[in-house]
Formats: structure tokens, C-alpha cells, sequence
């Protein structure tokens, strides 16, 4: 049976009405609150004209065929009521990333076709900025929120929009809910400029949301059978990471299908270590989870000063990037009996592979136990190589898949390849399958620096770099980093006799892109290396990057 995000929770939803969903410092919510704040954000952009769905069976695969509802906000329940009530309302929520500046956040609406934004208050004057160049927009809905910035003319306050609204869904609109409805992930990391990653709601569940058991990780045979399942449900957990990152909200909506509860911290600007280790402490958390070395090297820190109970604590995940073996190693000395997951998965793939290990294993990095679906492609993608060959393939996955990129026929057809009649997904990581049915992942193939667990397109920073005068030429390319996993390092070639001085060239940059995309160093070279095409030798820009 294929699943619909919408039947899924309200199923669940029945069945445990008064369990703990969402828990934050200051507010409690049950999964029948939810559900009918879930219906109240559906009907309320019904109302204003979302909800049109063309039949799937007459698009391509990179064409949606329904309104799209960016949510612009930092973690809160709102965030996740938002997803659950578009889904309700067939209305499809995607993800904005809120550290972009204006420029960056008008191409990516544009984009997606917005229809309707949800907006923290917080990021308000930055909507403002793009808001008369947006032909889409019809609705915003404003989260009020510390910075007490005022409500911008033409929207609507949330908790308005969500009083004036019936808070159940009308029984036709449930009938009509189905598994061909989207799900949506921006993502920048594979595909250059970010794109937004078209998913059927029925091959998602099962691939990435909750839609297997966690006892056999069979796929869920019927409503039913999830319904039985609420009784095993009340496992805590807590996504640090922004619900902007999918392994966010897939660690949300995996809790939802199996009954759990999703606790937030009380600071979600950044990740405060005290701050999550406090919530853990006074709200028995489970089950943690982080993006590799970023969050964990200053979390194990926070841990080893001893101030906090984390008797709960059963196991830390690392999704978006692993944790390296030294930091797990002090994990295990600081956490007695805890278990360590590193996922491996996509935007364009869901979950591949996992590594387990607890304590008194050799932690490593980089070696995955390989889960349904996943296959290693040769170079040219006509034949999948069989575990133990030789040659560095394609890392791939068949199955449940993307349906492609929004907006994309040509690179929908790149990434999804069809071989031996069997459509894959390759989104550019290089990896070997060994004799034992190891995966031996190698890196992405591509320019994507991962830094801190936010994926860098350096061609996109090169961009804004140039826009400064003094640089004629520029490759950015990423280093090994403590803190960061890898650092952004500029290798710059100025103009003759021109001169320039770091923190020109980032504020120069700062007007086009985030601010975590910044150059954490520049190295300024006589001439960057090209070919005689001019194409880019990154290679070399690494090797000067690292040298420096």
C-alpha cells in the first residue's frame, strides 16, 4: 500500500489523541492539536485560493501541477504544522533557507512558483525586499517572534489566519488526499543553483519519513497497521539542525508515523550546546540528533564538563555529514551505553546506508552498511558493479525515488538515469562496494563543499566574489577543518596592481550570498590555474588551499 503524508498523521492522530507531538520550552502539543491546527492551515489557504492539484498522470517529471507554500522560519511548531497542513490541504511546503540574503532568497521563490510564504517576523524586511518581484505570491502569513518587527503590509498574521478557519477537513477533500501528491526539498548541494527535488509522497514515506517498521524495516501494509503501532510510540526526539535540512524533518515525520514526540530546543538561532543538554536533561530526550563534527565536536565538550544528566540519552544521529572517529570516541567516554548512528542519504536518494557503532568498537568514518535499494554504478552508467569489483563506480539508488527537479527536464534526466530498464538515482558521490558488502564512500565528485553541515556550491561563491573590482579571477575550494569538517578557502588572482584586503572581498560577497558561504581564508595567487578552454582546475585550487 502507498501512503499519503495527510493519512498518515491523521491516522496516527486518531488513534493517540492526547499523546505529547511537539514539545518546546514554552508549549505543549498533543498529536490532536496538530491535527486540528494542521486542518486550520489547510483550510486557511484553501480559502485563499491554494489547492488546485492537475492529475500527475499528465506532467513530466520535473513539473509539480500544485501550489507551493515556502516556509521561512526558524524551528517552531509552526514549522511543522505548517507541513502537516499543507499536506492536508494538497498544497505542497518547501523549505527556505533562512540565512539567505535577498538576492538568493528571490531566486529561489521564483524559482519554487510561491504561492504562499509562512514568514517569521525575524526574516519579514528580507521578503519585503523581493516581495514586488514575486508574480506568484498571493498569500503571507506572518509568525510573530522576538525581534518584534511589524506586520508587513498586505499580510496576515498565522494565528489569525488559523482562528478564522474550520478545524476539521472536509470529508471530499480527505477522499481525494493521494500518494501521488508532492513532497518538495530545496536542495543546492548536487545541482548547483539550489532546485527543488520532486518526490511522491508515496515513494518518500517509505524511503526517507517513517514509512518502514523499525522492528523489521518492512514497509508499512496499511493504515491499520500503523494505527496498532501508536501503542509502541512516546520515544523523545530532538532534531538540533533547522527543519530547513531534510534530515530534520525526516527525523520529525518518521517520530509522527510511529507516535513519538519531537522536542525543539529553546534557542534555535544556533545550536546552543547548554540548550539542547538542558532540554535533554529536563525532557528525557532519546534520541539526539546532529550534522557531523560541527555540532558534534562543541556538543561532546558541553558533555564532558559533567553539568548535565543525560541518563535518557540512548543515541546520537548524524545526518547531512558523519561524525568523525575521534569525536564518537569521546562520546562513548562521556555517555555511558550510547549509540552512535551515521546516516548516509540525499535529497535525490532518501536514506542509503547507515554505520552503527557503540562503545568499544573501532569508530570509523566513511564505512556504511548499505539498505534497500542502494547499487554502485560504473563510470559510464550502463551496468551496476557487483560488490568486491575493483572500480570506483557511481554510488546510486533504485526504488523509491524522486520523481526529479522542479523546473529541470535536462538534469532530471542526468540524475535519473534508466539502465537495464531500471530508473536510478545518482546524485554524484563516488563509492565502492566491497568483497563484505561494505560501502566505501569516497566524495562527492562534484565542487559542493560541506562545511558544518551546510552544502557549499563553490561556482556560487565564486560569483559573488567576483562582483568586487579588484578580482579578476577566482576558484573556491573547500579544506580540512577541526571545527567545520572542511573550511571555504578563495584562491584569488586581483587585478593588475590592485590591492585588496580580506574583509573587503567577504563584505563585497555578503551582498550575494549567506554568510556561512563566506571564504573562512583567501589565498591570492599570480594566476589561477584554467585549462586552455578555460575550464576550472579545482584539483590544483584544492592542493593551493590546502598548502596555505
Amino acid at each position: 500500500m502507498e501512503f499519503n503524508f495527510a493519512q498518515v498523521f491523521t491516522t496516527v492522530a486518531a488513534a493517540v489523541p492526547d499523546h505529547e507531538c511537539i514539545i518546546t520550552p514554552t508549549e505543549r502539543l498533543t498529536y490532536s492539536q496538530v491535527a486540528e491546527q494542521g486542518a486550520r492551515f489547510a483550510n486557511a489557504l484553501r480559502s485563499r485560493g491554494l489547492g488546485q492539484v492537475v492529475d500527475r498522470s499528465t506532467l513530466g517529471n520535473h513539473e509539480s501541477g500544485q501550489d507551493h507554500v515556502a516556509l521561512y522560519l526558524h524551528n517552531c511548531p509552526e514549522y511543522l504544522v505548517g507541513m502537516v497542513g499543507a499536506y492536508m490541504g494538497r498544497v505542497v511546503p518547501f523549505n527556505v533557507n533562512y540565512r539567505y540574503v535577498a538576492e538568493e532568497l528571490e531566486y529561489l521563490l521564483l524559482d519554487a512558483g510561491a504561492t504562499a510564504v509562512v514568514v517569521h517576523s525575524a526574516f519579514a524586511p528580507t521578503l519585503a525586499e523581493v516581495r514586488d518581484r514575486l508574480p506568484d505570491l498571493k498569500v503571507v502569513l506572518q509568525v510573530p517572534d522576538a525581534s518584534g518587527n511589524e506586520l508587513l503590509p498586505g499580510a496576515e498574521w498565522y494565528s489569525d489566519a488559523l482562528a478564522d478557519a474550520a478545524p476539521t477537513i472536509d470529508p471530499e477533500l480527505a477522499a481525494a488526499w493521494s500518494p501521488d501528491d508532492l513532497y518538495m526539498l530545496y536542495t543546492g548541494g548536487t545541482t548547483g543553483m539550489p532546485k527543488g527535488v520532486l518526490w511522491r509522497q508515496g515513494d518518500v514515506f517509505p524511503a526517507a519519513m517513517g514509512g518502514k517498521r523499525l522492528d523489521n524495516e518492512q514497509e508499512w501494509a496499511s493504515l491499520d497497521e500503523l494505527a496498532e503501532n501508536t501503542a509502541n510510540g512516546g520515544t523523545r526526539l530532538m532534531p538540533a539542525p533547522p527543519f530547513m535540512h531534510g534530515a530534520a524533518h525526516w527525523m520529525a515525520f518518521n517520530g509522527f508515523a510511529n507516535a513519538n514526540a519531537i522536542v525543539l530546543p529553546g534557542i534555535v538561532e544556533h545550536f546552543d550546546t547548554d540548550d539542547v543538554l538542558g532540554v535533554i536533561e529536563r525532557e528525557g530526550v532519546n534520541i539526539l540528533l546532529i550534522v557531523g563534527d560541527a555540532f558534534g565536536r562543541p556538543l561532546v565538550e558541553a558533555m564532558e564538563r559533567g553539568e548535565y544528566s543525560l541518563a535518557s540519552l540512548l543515541a546520537v544521529v548524524s545526518g547531512g555529514a558523519p561524525l568523525s572517529s575521534g569525536i564518537k570516541a569521546r562520546m562513548f567516554a562521556a555517555q555511558e551505553g550510547l549509540l552512535i548512528m551515521d546516516g548516509l542519504g540525499s535529497s535525490e536518494t532518501g536514506q542509503q546506508a547507515r554505520q552503527t557503532s557503540t562503545a568499544g568498537q573501532d569508530a570509523s568514518t566513511g564505512d556504511f552498511t548499505p539498505m534497500e535499494g542502494m547499487a554502485i554504478l560504473d563510470e559510464d552508467l550502463t551496468t551496476v558493479l557487483e560488490a568486491g569489483h575493483s572500480e570506483i563506480g557511481w554510488l546510486g539508488q533504485t526504488g523509491h525515488i524522486p520523481l526529479g527537479y522542479l523546473g529541470d527536464a535536462d538534469k532530471t534526466a542526468r540524475t535519473f538515469p534508466t539502465v537495464d530498464g531500471v530508473r536510478y538515482s545518482v546524485p554524484g558521490d563516488r563509492a565502492r562496494l566491497t568483497a563484505d558488502g561494505t560501502l566505501e564512500l569516497l566524495g562527492r565528485d562534484s565542487v559542493t563543499i560541506n562545511s558544518g553541515g551546510e552544502k557549499i556550491f563553490a561556482e556560487e561563491v565564486e560569483a559573488a566574489l567576483l562582483h568586487h573590482p579588484a578580482v579578476a579571477d577566482v576558484l573556491v575550494a573547500g579544506r580540512p577543518s577541526e571545527r567545520w569538517g572542511k573550511e571555504v578557502v578563495a584562491v584569488v588572482q586581483l587585478t593588475a596592481g590592485a590591492t585588496a584586503e580580506d574583509e573587503e572581498l567577504r563584505a563585497a560577497a555578503a551582498d550575494h550570498i549567506a554568510r556561512y558561504k563566506l571564504p573562512k581564508a583567501f589565498v591570492y595567487v599570480d594566476a589561477v590555474k584554467r585549462s586552455p578552454s578555460g575550464k576550472a582546475d579545482y584539483r590544483w585550487a584544492a592542493e593551493v588551499a590546502a598548502g596555505n
